[in-house]
């Protein structure tokens, strides 16, 4: 069954019932009831082309990811945001870039081929040119993470200050004065907002900010690795570790391993857990005290205010930061040695 059949066996307009099926507000709620009924019951799945002539849709939205972006943390927000845009016949378009100029090349292009209805911008950075120009081109978006001018656009955020200033204090209580940071690339805001936390807890202890226990990168296990290496070489090593990702706490406790230390007892660790369904730190050896928030659950709330969004709903009502829950558990404890 067609659209044109099924429109008629309804004895409805084509128009209204391809806005029906998009979940147009005009459309009057009786209506839109009685045509997702009638297409359950009859098995009907809409043609995206005709769905798109009946509607001005494309029926898909892009994404674009610089650099290393399908590392597991891009992969996991994808499927919670591929997963329910599924649920709406809404494809992705997914691109890659090395550079901030490409990038921007892809938003024009895709937005003067009409090929999408609407972006997520994804890991916002300071000086960021990407909110202005989507504004710019008038589709709809929203951005996974919180943009450094916050205020015209819609987000989702988690509250990466407060996760790693609550880290940093658990640290402190213990008895930790040299507590070292691994965090993501300065600019990124996420990483500039973890790094004030952990600015602020250290600064509320009377405790001096060391500039040697930061390191910056991608979060990979040689990354944990290298810079926690680099860390215990010092003349006056960490006796914790806060790492922004589980891959990074990885590297970390391989490091502490091959300095013949023991993560939870010489050394403390605390992890951001993105929560992988193939990575517990409960299953780690110590189990990890982590800062829990799930990313898959982000890409899926993200597809459903970008949904939102698209049916008109102004993007000030569309903001969200999540707390951070922390998890502790026997990678934590007091220095053996106060430093």
């Amino acid at each position: 069954m067609n659209l044109k059949e099924f429109a008629s066996h309804l004895g409805l307009s084509q128009t209204t019932v391809s806005r029906a099926l998009s979940g147009y507000p005009e459309v009057r709620t009786e209506t839109r009831e009685r045509v997702m009924r009638a297409a359950r019951e009859l098995g009907y799945r809409p043609n995206t082309a005709a769905l798109g002539l009946a509607t001005g849709r494309a029926g898909a939205i892009g994404i674009v990811l610089r650099g290393a972006g399908f590392g597991p943390h891009a992969t996991e927000f994808l499927g919670g945001l591929g997963g329910r845009l599924q649920a709406e016949d809404i494809d992705m378009l997914i691109s890659t870039v090395e550079s901030e100029e490409a990038e921007l090349s892809i938003y024009r292009r895709l937005a003067a081929s009409k090929r999408v209805d609407g972006f997520v911008l994804h890991s916002p950075r300071l000086g960021d040119p990407r909110v202005a120009l989507l504004e710019e081109l008038g589709l709809p978006f929203i951005v996974h993470g919180r943009p450094e001018q916050p205020g015209g656009c819609s987000w989702v955020d988690i509250d990466n200050r407060g996760a790693t200033r609550q880290a940093t204090r658990l640290l402190i209580d213990f008895g930790h004065r040299r507590i070292a940071l691994l965090n993501g690339h300065r600019g990124m805001i996420f990483a500039e907002h973890r790094h004030e936390g952990y600015c602020e807890a250290l600064g509320d202890a009377g405790i001096a900010i060391d500039p040697s226990l930061t390191g910056n990168g991608d979060f990979t296990d040689e990354m944990g690795f290298r810079l926690t290496q680099s860390f215990l070489a010092g003349a006056n090593p960490p006796t914790a570790i806060i790492a922004g990702s589980m891959m990074s706490a990885l590297g970390a406790m391989r490091a502490i391993r091959v300095a013949g230390l023991t993560a939870g007892e010489d050394v403390s660790l605390i992890a951001h857990d993105d929560v992988f369904a193939y990575l517990s730190p409960e299953n780690l050896i110590p189990t990890l005290t982590t800062t829990r928030s799930s990313i898959r659950a982000a890409g899926t709330r993200i597809a459903e205010l970008l949904l939102q969004r698209m049916k008109g709903r102004p993007a000030e009502d569309l903001r969200e930061v999540w707390p951070v829950e922390l998890v502790i558990r026997r990678s934590t404890g007091q220095p053996r040695v106060k430093g």
